[in-house]
């Protein structure tokens, strides 16, 4: 997909079920649309939009649940 925005997250069980589900109360927000895809170690969590992205790392952060670029 072309102007993915995209961050790997540590997470898995309860917490991915609610960090997905902030994914989409952020896209929904913006209109835009997300999806996740399997990574090497945690998950992909992608956004076509960049500020959306930034909005979902401080979300992780505010979890604390560890996220890097992906």
């Amino acid at each position: 997909m072309p102007n993915e925005h995209c961050l790997i997250v540590h997470a898995a069980g309860k917490q991915l079920d609610l960090l997905r589900g902030e994914a989409s109360r952020i896209a929904k927000g913006k209109q835009i649309n997300w999806w996740t895809d399997r990574a090497d170690i945690g998950t992909r969590f992608c956004f076509e939009d960049a500020k959306a992205k930034e909005s979902f790392a401080l979300t992780c952060d505010g979890f604390g649940v560890r996220c890097r670029d992906g």
